[in-house]
């Protein structure tokens, strides 16, 4: 009789699971998945290495091409870096602008996330649902930063400028008439904090459009219910963090555990799962959804009543006013010097951590006192999550490990970086 043997399979990076750049090495008992070897480098860039030939302000837009899906986030993480090895005193009003962008950073990455990981698991509905409220984050990026993407919008100091009083509106065009313009500009009459107020009210209702689709839909339980079940003391030796870890139920949140800028002042929940299968880590993220949005709703009701400097007044890291540059001989040269020479970070060594909406995303960050970094290393939240796949799939079926793809939440441009 034949003797049976295990086989191998390529797992992407063609696969639509695999979401571009990931080759799985799959050894198989028929469908059943023995061991997964996760194959990276596809999207490597080089950005570690990159940001030491640049000054400190020209490696910033490098980092919101990590995780890009959650852009500010990784800024956020080098600027805290950066202000710890300065002393830096950043403005109360900079940094709720910084929390609020955090959380509108979150939402934009758990959106993108359940989307494609429904669509992943078989529902494309799900994708077109996130994506209508996708849009409406990025109009807010784009009405602070002008950027949709990558915004460069926080800056060592505080951020880059303050809050637009206009939104832009949508234009007469072919194939929408007055009556549909007026509808679709109807929210967008007064200023971003007015844009950003309207979103938290309809928000809540949009995440419930969601849970009906999903939260106890036959199909989606099936395919995630007791699925890459991570136990908590497994969670935390694999280096498990963010909605992965909190899903097997360990409270571990760096914004109540280690507050940065205003998080002490926000009132939030820490949503926590029980199995630490693939639908609790669904809940959990889905929770803090509901959970960021009141933390957008606190930022925008403070900042309406509370004006002020929204980046440090040292001119020798932040930039003076086009005003002051062009009437005082003093400005000029601090502007000059800091677009050709950049500021200078004292001798020393930091790291800074945010609770980045893929886990604990770290920069160490090294200085010998010139204008560069020394040394430049990123802890990325997913780089330890994809190691820990060879574990979670092993005995799952091959479409499971679809699923468990998805539920990570990876994405490559952190990981490979």
């Amino acid at each position: 009789m034949a003797e049976i043997k295990n086989y191998t399979l390529n797992f992407g990076p063609q696969h639509p699971a695999a979401h571009g750049v990931l080759r799985l090495v799959l050894e198989l008992d028929g469908e059943v998945v023995q061991r997964a070897d996760p194959h990276i480098g596809l999207l490597h860039r080089a950005t570690e290495k990159l940001a030491e030939t640049k000054t400190f302000i020209q490696a910033l837009p490098y980092l919101d091409r990590l995780d890009y899906v959650s852009m500010m986030s990784n800024e956020h993480a080098y600027c805290l870096a950066i202000e710890k090895l300065l002393g830096l005193e950043v403005p109360v009003r900079a940094q709720y602008i910084r929390v609020m962008f955090a959380e509108i950073t979150r939402l934009l990455n758990h959106l993108m996330w359940l989307g494609s990981h429904g669509n992943d698991c078989g529902s494309s509905t799900i994708l077109i649902y996130t994506f209508r409220e996708r849009e409406d984050l990025f109009d807010m990026y784009e009405a602070a930063s002008g950027a949709r993407m990558h915004a460069a919008y926080f800056r060592p100091g505080g951020v880059y400028r303050d809050l637009p009083d206009t939104m832009p509106q949508y234009r007469v065009s072919k194939i929408k008439n007055a009556k549909a313009l007026e509808a679709m500009n109807s929210n967008r009459k007064g200023s971003l904090l007015d844009f950003i107020d309207d979103f938290t009210q309809r928000f809540p209702k949009c995440v419930d459009e969601y849970e009906t689709l999903l939260t106890d839909n036959r199909i989606w339980k099936q395919r995630t219910v007791n699925i890459g079940v991570v136990t908590p003391e497994r969670a935390l030796n694999l280096g498990m963090t963010g909605p992965m870890l909190r899903g097997s139920g360990i409270a571990w949140d760096l914004r109540k555990k280690q507050p940065y800028d205003v998080y002490d002042q926000m009132e939030f929940d820490v949503p926590v799962g029980k199995t630490g299968d693939c639908y609790d880590r669904y809940l959990v993220r889905v929770e803090e959804m509901r959970q960021s949005n009141r933390i957008i709703k606190q930022c925008v009701d403070w900042l309406r009543a509370n004006p002020g400097p929204v980046i440090t007044g040292n001119h020798k890291v932040a930039p003076p006013s086009r005003e002051a540059m062009k009437s005082s001989m003093e400005e000029l040269i601090h502007h000059f010097k800091l677009f050709t020479e950049g500021f200078h970070v004292p001798e020393g060594e930091a790291y800074a951590t945010v609770e980045h909406p893929k886990g604990e995303f770290g920069i160490y960050l090294v200085s010998d006192g010139a204008n560069k970094p020394y040394r430049l290393k990123i802890r990325a939240p997913g780089f330890a999550h994809l190691s820990a796949l060879d574990e979670l799939t092993r005995g799952h079926m091959i479409a499971d490990a679809v699923a468990i793809i998805g539920t990570i939440d990876i994405v490559f441009g952190e990981i490979d970086r």
